[in-house]
């Protein structure tokens, strides 16, 4: 599972509204696909400072180059830890998985239950089509 998070080429192919991520070293930048919101459409490109804690954690935070104004950022991490084996003795990994994602719309305050709404809902969709594609990917079921 490690692999999979840590390489910037799969995790695309896996996250449904990303469609790609540059590996420029210590900095990640994440390009996200188009999306519409209350006719609005953004295709946000932000760039994030990657702390990897080898085999244990990832974290992520908005880290723009000097000078650069991105009009989205993430913070957030990945944790994974042993679980307790399978009944066959197979091998099992619990993953928690933290991400809040800011967006500066050019909207009115006054959409912003709306538009909160609308995210909350797209996010929580693309997380759970992420775990989705990442158990099919390795091979995996939950539990």
């Amino acid at each position: 599972m490690w692999r999979v998070l840590t390489d910037p080429v799969i995790l695309p192919r896996l996250t449904p509204l990303l469609s790609r991520i540059d590996d420029l070293g210590e900095h990640w930048r994440w390009h996200m696909v188009q999306l519409a919101v209350l006719g609005v459409g953004i295709k946000p490109v932000f760039t994030e400072r990657m702390t990897f804690t080898e085999g244990k954690r990832i974290e992520f935070t908005h880290s723009p180059p000097a000078g650069v104004t991105e009009w989205a950022g993430a913070e957030g991490h990945y944790a994974l830890a042993d679980a307790e084996p399978d009944a066959d003795g197979s091998p099992a990994t619990h993953l928690e998985i933290s991400l809040t994602l800011d967006v500066d719309l050019p909207l009115s305050r006054l959409a912003a239950p709306v538009v909160t709404r609308t995210m909350r809902a797209t996010m929580d969709a693309t997380g759970d089509r992420f775990a989705a594609n990442l158990l099919r990917h390795l091979h995996a079921r939950e539990r």
